[in-house]
């Protein structure tokens, strides 16, 4: 749950910046959904952000469940 720190926007820089593809999206729980493709080591990078995310930022928890690759998105947007 996140409010008032630009995580979303701060996310969609940081997945343009290492060439990962998807989207992040607000939940109605108050939760934030990312879905990411990319290579090994930019996913890993990416993660690591995630539970940490932007300054001002309290991550609580993140739940990870990785998917093969496929291919579905050609940048990283923000969803509403």
């Amino acid at each position: 749950m996140v409010q008032g720190v630009g995580f979303r926007y701060s996310t969609q820089g940081l997945a343009r910046r290492l060439g990962i593809k998807g989207y992040v999206r607000n939940m109605s729980d108050g939760c934030v959904e990312v879905y990411a493709e990319g290579d090994q080591e930019s996913i890993e990078n990416f993660s690591a952000w995630l539970k940490k995310g932007p300054p001002g930022a309290l991550v609580r928890k993140v739940d990870f469940h990785p998917v093969a690759y496929r291919g579905l998105y050609n940048r990283f947007t923000i969803e509403f």
